[in-house]
């Protein structure tokens, strides 16, 4: 009885394998992959970036526009840095001759008894305004609160990062022109997050034990730093 007992648990699972080592695996390696998300998401990266067109041309799901974005980006900062033109003078020149191709099409259409295609009317709807302008005023407050706290020396985290941000900026803009970087930043925007979206299992498995470490390492520094005054005070009562 206990053999057939035995048979019988082997070849429930269909595959010879027991129960326990079926379903023990797939839940510790599950656990594994969801333990940490890059930037603290709950939903799908494609949602995190907003789900709509927007999200298709950076994660390259509209192939033709992202590259497109690139070709124009890698144009415009061939004509500005190399030419040494005026932002100002070719931006005008470039709308000039648009509009006189538009006005020039327009009318030889009209004279030519030809119907022009439809265009779509740009309208700034009330909500979408409000929308702005709520979401603006939230991050403006949200600045004047963290310069808030600078100010006054409340927060030394925030304040170490401000500075070294800063100090970055400033390092970075004795290096590269504006231009130059204005195109890095296009063309990261437009490929990093798409490389991430194709290995994310694997960007966030590393980025989860990167993390731990660094976690570890500030909890080490931060015991340390706030033992500090008591010691201090100690040694001023003896």
């Amino acid at each position: 009885m206990g053999h057939s007992d035995d048979l019988c648990n082997i070849e429930g699972n269909g595959d010879g394998r027991s129960n326990n080592g079926a379903s023990g695996v797939p839940s510790t390696s599950a656990a594994a992959s969801s333990a940490y998300k890059l930037f603290g998401r709950e939903t799908s990266f494609h949602q995190m970036m907003g789900g709509g067109k927007a999200a298709d041309v950076i994660l390259w799901r509209r192939r033709r526009v992202s590259f497109g974005i690139i070709v124009a980006a890698t144009v415009a900062w061939i004509i500005f840095e190399y030419s040494e033109l005026p932002f100002l003078s070719v931006s005008s020149d470039v709308l000039l001759i648009l509009i006189v191709l538009l006005f020039l099409r327009a009318n030889y259409a009209a004279f030519r008894k030809k119907q022009l295609p439809a265009l779509p009317e740009l309208v700034l709807s009330e909500e979408m305004v409000n929308n702005a302008a709520a979401s603006f005023r939230v991050k403006i407050n949200y600045m004047l609160l963290m310069a808030h706290d600078i100010t006054l020396g409340k927060d030394f985290k925030l304040f170490f990062k401000v500075v070294i941000v800063l100090w970055l900026l400033s390092v970075i803009g004795s290096v590269i022109s504006f231009f130059t970087l204005a195109y890095i930043g296009t063309i990261i925007f437009i490929t990093v997050p798409a490389l991430y979206n194709k290995f994310e299992d694997h960007v966030d498995r590393y980025a989860g034990k990167i993390h731990r470490q660094l976690s570890r390492h500030y909890k080490i520094v931060d015991e340390s730093i706030s033992r500090l005054p008591r010691s201090i005070s100690k040694d001023k009562e003896l």
